[in-house]
C-alpha cells in the first residue's frame, strides 16, 4: 500500500488533538511561516533570473555584506508574520535591535528569531542555503516586547526549525516533541511529511564537518581533536571530511547521516562566529529532540543564558558519542 500523503497542516492538526488546551497560536506561527518559506524558495529558484543576486549595498551588524536576496528573506519573513496578532517582538540576524510590531496591529504572546538567509554567500554558487527560527512565550508584560523576551535561554524555546532552499526545499523543526521534516511539493503549493520523527544516527557514519583552512588559528586541543579524527594520533578508523559552508546544508547532513559538525572558537574569534540565538541554540533544540547533543565545547548550548542579543558562540552538535568524545579531547 502506498504511503500516506499527509501535508503539513493535516500533521499539525493531528499534534493539536494531543493537546486540548492548546489555542493554536503556535501552529499560526508556524504555518504563516511556511507561507514565507514558499515565497522565500520561489524567489531562490528563479534567482538566476531576475536581478535578486547581488550586493544590496550595505552591511549587516556583523560587518558582512548584505545580498538582495537577504534583505528580500528578511521583509518576507516580517511581513508574513508582523499582523498576525501572535508574535509581541521579532529579532532577525539582519537587524540591529529587536523589531517591534507595528501599532496598528495587534500583538500576542511569542517571540521570533531568525535567521532569514543563513548561507547567502553561496548564493551564487547554486549552494543549499536556508532559513532558521526560534519561537519563545515572552516574559515580560505591557504591549510590546522588549530585549529581554529575546535573551532567553535554549531551553525555553517553544519551537524551532530551519527551511533549506536546495534540489528541493525542505522544512524541518520541533515543538518539543520530536523533530519532523516536510517537503515542498512545488505543484500543488503544500509541504508534505517526509519523516515524521527523525533520529540521528548514533555514532553513525563517521564524518565530521569543520572549517580545517582555521586550523593554524584554533587551540592545541582543537589541533588535537582535528587530528584525532583524521588518524594523525594513531587511530586505525579515520573519519571523512565533508563541509559545504552553509550551515544549514552541514547540519542536515549531520543529522541524515550522523557525525560530527564543529565551528570552534580560535584565535581570531575566541567566540566562534556563529550566532546563539538565529543558528546554534535552535539547531540544538532540534539535534537533542533527536537523540544528539550540542555544546559550545564546555557546557550545553541550551543552558547558556545570552547576554547579547547578537552573541556569538562556538559549537559541537552531532551524534551523542561523538559530541562526547569531543569533549573528552578538548578536556572539558
Amino acid at each position: 500500500m502506498d504511503k500516506a500523503v499527509i501535508t503539513l497542516e493535516r500533521f499539525i492538526i493531528g499534534g493539536q488533538k494531543k493537546y486540548p488546551e492548546a489555542r493554536g497560536s503556535l501552529s499560526s506561527i508556524l504555518h504563516d511561516l511556511t507561507l514565507a518559506a514558499k515565497l522565500i524558495a520561489r524567489e531562490v529558484n528563479k534567482a538566476g533570473l531576475v536581478d535578486i543576486l547581488g550586493q544590496a549595498g550595505r552591511r549587516n551588524i556583523h560587518g558582512e555584506d548584505v545580498k538582495k536576496l537577504d534583505v528580500y528573506a528578511n521583509e518576507v519573513i516580517f511581513n508574513a508574520l508582523d499582523h498576525t496578532g501572535l508574535l509581541c517582538l521579532l529579532a532577525s540576524e539582519e537587524e540591529d535591535d529587536v523589531i517591534l510590531i507595528p501599532e496598528r496591529f495587534d500583538v500576542g504572546d511569542y517571540v521570533l528569531l531568525y535567521d532569514p538567509l543563513d548561507g547567502s554567500s553561496n548564493i551564487e554558487a547554486n549552494i543549499t542555503i536556508g532559513t532558521i527560527f526560534s519561537i519563545h512565550r515572552r516574559v515580560t508584560k505591557g504591549r510590546d516586547g522588549t530585549l529581554e523576551d529575546c535573551l532567553q535561554k535554549g531551553t525555553e524555546q517553544v519551537a524551532a526549525g530551519y527551511v533549506m532552499y536546495g534540489s528541493s526545499t525542505m522544512l524541518v523543526y520541533t515543538t518539543g516533541d520530536g523533530v519532523h521534516s516536510f517537503t515542498l511539493d512545488p505543484s500543488i503549493g503544500e509541504f508534505l511529511l517526509s519523516d515524521g520523527d527523525i533520529k540521528i544516527p548514533t555514532p553513525g557514519k563517521r564524518i565530521y564537518s569543520v572549517n580545517e583552512g582555521n586550523f593554524r588559528n584554533w587551540s592545541e586541543d582543537q589541533k588535537r581533536l582535528a587530528r584525532y579524527l583524521i588518524g594523525a594520533e594513531g587511530e586505525e578508523d579515520t573519519f571523512s571530511l565533508r563541509y559545504v559552508g552553509s550551515l544549514v546544508a552541514d547540519f542536515h547532513r549531520t543529522l541524515a547521516y550522523g557525525g560530527l559538525f564543529m565551528y570552534p572558537g580560535d584565535e581570531k574569534s575566541p567566540n566562534g562566529k556563529l550566532r546563539l540565538l538565529y543558528e546554534a541554540a535552535p539547531l540544538a533544540m532540534i539535534c537533542e529532540q533527536a537523540g544528539g547533543k550540542a555544546t559550545n565545547g564546555e557546557v550545553r548550548i541550551l543552558d547558556v543564558q545570552p547576554t547579547d542579543l547578537h552573541q556569538r558562540t562556538p559549537l559541537f552538535i552531532g551524534s551523542s558519542e561523538l559530541v562526547e568524545k569531543a569533549h573528552s579531547i578538548l578536556g572539558t
